[in-house]
């Protein structure tokens, strides 16, 4: 399967990496950015081609794309490639607008293509099992899901003003987890935040530190904390707690979580953290394309959690409890 990647970035860039050298049965055809200096810079790094975008969407060389660029990009190119009739991963969030999500997604179901959301914590081999330990029913029935996802350092203040916010940007991983650990949709959603961090952060509208609390269909409640620092490192923790035992995905051991401390470890980055769960997730996708089935992370997985961050913004500005009914 030959793959084109739209946009190298930091994340761009790592897909290509490992499409290279580590994913079977998939060939990196070309690249291509914005910025032709950039995909230039990463083809000449791996030996690979680079090319303009319209191009490469366009190329009947290529089986599939990986959309990587900015977000407010992903739209126009998510329906640009699937009316070239090519297999799309996006990476999250596919829009921080609702409506703009819809039109990517009646563009995908019209084309019939496979499309998957670059949401990969799914994969990793430790929320996997928690993930698992719910669906078998080895802990019994799920009563409350804990989530904790704090980030080393916070973005520059330019990032955050164009990021969409917190709920949008970074927690947003945590409302997929959510939805796909307790297998049930969310009803309500409540969040507070506070600026403890940066406050050219709260100069620019958002909070660097945040609790949300989920309300599920099924009656389970998701807690989930975040924080723009940890001093530690990349602190990212599930807990399922049910009637009968709790299944937990913790840190790999790394690094202390603090100066002398001795709470816990944490690996420094999200590239330590994650890299194994981005090898599965391209494993899965290649598998999506060649053998076809349900995509593992489909249209309605790439919609609901944007609702949730759009419900948890409101929250956190109204000082309530929104439902999702609110939102659409």
């Amino acid at each position: 399967m030959r793959i084109g990647i739209v946009g190298v970035g930091r994340i761009g860039r790592l897909h290509a990496h490992l499409l290279h050298r580590d994913v079977p049965g998939a060939i990196v055809a070309a690249v291509a950015d914005v910025v032709p200096a950039t995909a230039d810079r990463v083809a000449t790094e791996l030996g690979l081609e680079e090319a303009g975008i319209e191009h490469l969407l366009h190329r009947d060389d290529v089986d599939a794309v990986a959309i990587c660029t900015s977000t407010p990009t992903h739209v126009d190119l998510i329906i640009e490639a699937a009316r070239a009739g090519k297999a799309i991963l996006c990476e999250k969030p596919i829009s921080l607008d609702l409506a703009a999500v819809d039109r990517a997604i009646a563009a995908v179901e019209s084309a019939g293509v496979a499309f998957m959301v670059g949401f990969n914590r799914r994969f990793d081999p430790g929320h996997a099992a928690v993930h698992d330990a719910v669906r078998t029913g080895a802990i019994g029935d799920l009563h409350l899901l804990r989530i904790t996802s704090r980030d080393p350092a916070p973005p520059a203040p330019e990032y955050v003003a164009a990021s969409g916010g917190i709920f949008l940007d970074m927690t947003i991983h945590d409302f997929d987890m959510a939805r796909h650990i307790v297998g049930a949709e969310v009803v309500d959603v409540f969040a507070r935040g506070a600026v403890r961090i940066d406050p050219r952060i709260g100069a620019a509208g958002d909070v660097d530190t945040a609790v949300t609390v989920l309300t599920h269909t099924d009656g389970t409640i998701t807690t989930i904390d975040n924080s723009r620092r940890a001093v530690g490192g990349y602190d990212q923790r599930i807990e399922a707690f049910g009637s009968v035992g709790t299944a937990v995905s913790d840190n790999p051991i790394g690094q202390p979580t603090g100066a002398g401390g001795t709470a816990g470890t944490a690996p420094g980055t999200f590239l330590e953290r994650y890299m194994a769960s981005y090898r599965r997730e391209w494993a899965a996708f290649v598998d999506l394309v060649r053998d076809g089935g349900p995509s593992p992370v489909d249209t309605r997985d790439g919609r609901a959690p944007v609702a949730i961050a759009i419900a948890a913004t409101r929250s956190l500005r109204e000082g309530r409890a929104v439902t999702l009914d609110e939102i659409g």
